[in-house]
């Protein structure tokens, strides 16, 4: 019953992020509510702190992690950058079109506030445990990322028409939005499995999510930049 609880306010969450969340401060409301309900479950399913990842040695630990992983991601999207075809990854719209102070809000705010502490806490803290108090770690790890990758289904519909590397990939027209969404779907899905494997060999909840910001964040101010210094048109 918890589980199915966790996932129905997850539904939820995702509904109204996509379909109602018009603007970028309801986003992160909503995902922080939806966090605080997800915690209230865990209370109630008898999970504690060092269950979620969350107690002070797996805190200690997710600080130490946290420098490491974001170090290795912004080398790894450097290294993209100095390659002409990497580039082309970063062609992207969303990034592209915002202002300096939209950039701060979505790295700052938006991507640890509202996607990293959502995401983090529901599929590598609460599901995770859950499932593994009661079938096991592979099963933890393999039924969480599979829902990881479902709840990028509708925030993946528009990817090939914002992002130019996806779109000449798959087509910039409503042909290639099922591919881009199975794709995505299918790319989550093993992202969650390295975050979960990350959780469980860190032993720490903040692992996944600097790691998960990192990504993101980097992500959104390269494709910024680049736009403005590195891409032509």
């Amino acid at each position: 019953m918890p589980i199915v609880c966790v996932v129905a306010v997850l539904a939820a969450a995702n509904l109204l992020n996509n379909w109602l969340a018009r603007s970028p401060g309801m986003y992160v409301v909503i995902c922080v509510a939806a966090t605080a309900v997800l915690l209230l479950l865990a209370r109630w399913d008898g999970l504690t702190r060092a269950d979620l990842g969350l107690d002070a040695a797996g805190l200690r630990r997710g600080l130490r992690w946290a420098p490491v992983l974001a170090g290795i991601v912004l080398l790894g999207v450097v290294l993209l950058l100095a390659v002409p075809a990497g580039r082309e990854a970063f062609r992207d719209s969303r990034a592209a079109d915002l202002s300096v102070a939209q950039v701060l809000w979505v790295t700052l705010v938006r991507v640890p506030v509202g996607t990293v502490l959502l995401e983090e806490t529901a599929f590598r803290g609460v599901l995770w445990a859950m499932i593994r108090r009661r079938r096991g770690t592979a099963w933890a790890t393999g039924l969480s990322s599979l829902l990881f990758g479902l709840w990028h289904l509708l925030p993946s519909r528009g990817i090939n028409r914002s992002n130019a590397a996806v779109g000449s990939l798959f087509g910039d027209g409503p042909a290639g939005v099922a591919p881009t969404v199975a794709v995505a779907i299918a790319a989550t899905a093993v992202a969650g499995v390295v975050l979960c494997e990350l959780r469980r060999r860190s032993g720490s909840l903040p692992a996944p999510m600097a790691l998960h910001w990192a990504v993101n964040g980097f992500g959104y101010v390269m494709a910024w930049a680049a736009a403005r210094w590195w891409l032509d048109g």
